[in-house]
C-alpha cells in the first residue's frame, strides 16, 4: 500500500496538464499513487499522459461524466492510506506530499489542511487561512467558513470510505457538500501554516464566467442546510456560510453573458435568503464588507450593479 493517492480529474487540460503531473511525480515523498481521469477529453490530453512513464501512474479513460462522478471514480480506484485531490490546471508545491503526511501521521489527523496561492495570469497570491489547533469540527466549527476547497487537503481514506462520502454527481459546485461531510465525520482537523497548493484562475473559469448553471448553488446550498440540519453547533455557521456563498453569487452574476439570466438568479438568491435566514441583512458576514454591504443587502442594488457592470 502507497501512503497518498493524489487523484486527478482530466477533462481537455492538454495546456495544462504537464505542469499539473511535473508537480506531483518531482514531490519528495515517492511513495504515491499517481490517478489519472480522463473525463473523455477532445484535445491532445492523452497523448501528454502517456509520455509519462513512471510506474505509480494509474491511468483511466472514461466517457465525459462530469468532475463529480470522476472524483469518485478515483475514490474508489484508490488503494493508499491518504487521498488527495489536484485539479488538472492546478499544481503542488514539491514538498506538499511529504508535509501533509508528515502532519497526519505525526498527529493522528483523519484531515489535514494547508494553506495555498491563488495563480492570475500576471500574479500570484498567497491566501494565509486562519490557524488553528488540532481539533474537530464540534469543538472548532469555525472551520467550516474558510476550507471548502477539496483541495489544499489530505484526507485519511478510511474517513472518506467507511463512511460513503461521495462528491455530488448531478450538479456543478459538488465539492462543498464533500467537503462539509468529510469535516464533520473526522474526528480531528490540523493544518500546516504554509501554502503547498497552487489553485490556477484563467479568464474562463468557474470563478469569472457564469451560465445558467449558476442556478445549481441553490441546490448546494439546500443540500448542506439539510444535512446540518439537526448539528445546532453548525446553525450559526451554516447561515454565515449560505449568506457569504449566495452573496457571492448575486454580486458574480456581473459576469453573466445574458444579463437577464443573471437578474433571474438574483431574484431566486434573495427569495432563498428570506425563507431560509430571515434576518440575513444581520448576518455577521457582512460585518468586514465595508460599504460594499450597501449593494449586497439589496436586491434592487445588486440587479442595477449587475445591469451597469461592464
Amino acid at each position: 500500500m502507497k501512503d497518498i493517492s493524489i487523484i486527478v480529474p482530466i477533462y481537455n487540460a492538454e495546456k495544462y496538464i504537464k505542469k499539473c503531473l511535473d508537480s506531483i511525480i518531482n514531490q519528495t515523498k515517492k511513495e504515491i499513487e499517481i490517478i489519472l481521469i480522463n473525463d473523455g477529453s477532445t484535445d491532445n490530453t492523452e497523448n501528454i499522459i502517456k509520455e509519462y512513464k513512471d510506474k505509480r501512474i494509474k491511468y483511466f479513460k472514461n466517457t465525459n461524466h462530469g468532475i463529480g462522478y470522476t472524483r469518485n471514480f478515483g475514490i474508489d480506484k484508490s488503494t493508499s492510506k491518504y487521498i488527495m485531490f489536484l485539479d488538472s490546471d492546478d499544481y503542488l508545491e514539491k514538498t506538499a506530499c511529504e508535509e501533509l503526511f508528515k502532519k497526519a501521521e505525526k498527529d493522528n489527523l483523519d484531515i489535514v489542511i494547508s494553506d495555498f496561492y491563488k495563480v492570475y495570469e500576471d500574479r500570484i497570491e498567497e491566501i494565509k487561512l486562519p490557524s488553528f489547533k488540532d481539533s474537530s469540527l464540534k469543538e472548532n466549527p469555525n472551520i467550516i467558513t474558510e476550507y471548502l476547497n477539496p483541495w489544499a487537503k489530505l484526507y485519511n481514506s478510511k474517513l472518506v470510505k467507511d463512511n460513503n462520502i461521495k462528491f455530488v454527481e448531478d450538479l456543478k459546485y459538488e465539492d462543498a457538500p464533500f467537503v462539509i461531510e468529510a469535516l464533520d465525520k473526522a474526528k480531528k482537523i490540523g493544518k500546516v501554516n504554509k501554502p503547498l497548493n497552487y489553485y490556477v484562475i484563467h479568464g474562463n473559469s468557474e470563478t469569472t464566467v457564469r451560465d445558467r448553471k449558476c442556478f445549481d448553488i441553490l441546490q448546494i446550498v439546500d443540500k448542506i442546510r439539510k444535512y446540518t440540519k439537526n448539528k445546532e453547533y453548525l446553525k450559526d455557521k451554516i447561515d454565515k456560510l449560505t449568506v457569504r456563498i449566495l452573496t457571492n453569487y448575486t454580486i458574480q452574476q456581473r459576469n453573466q453573458k445574458n444579463k437577464l439570466i443573471g437578474l433571474e438568479f438574483i431574484d431566486k438568491a434573495f427569495d432563498y435568503l428570506k425563507k431560509e435566514v430571515p434576518d440575513y441583512k444581520n448576518n455577521k458576514y457582512y460585518i468586514n464588507r465595508g460599504k460594499k454591504k450597501i449593494i449586497e443587502k439589496s436586491k434592487f442594488l445588486t440587479k442595477l450593479y449587475v445591469r451597469l457592470y461592464k
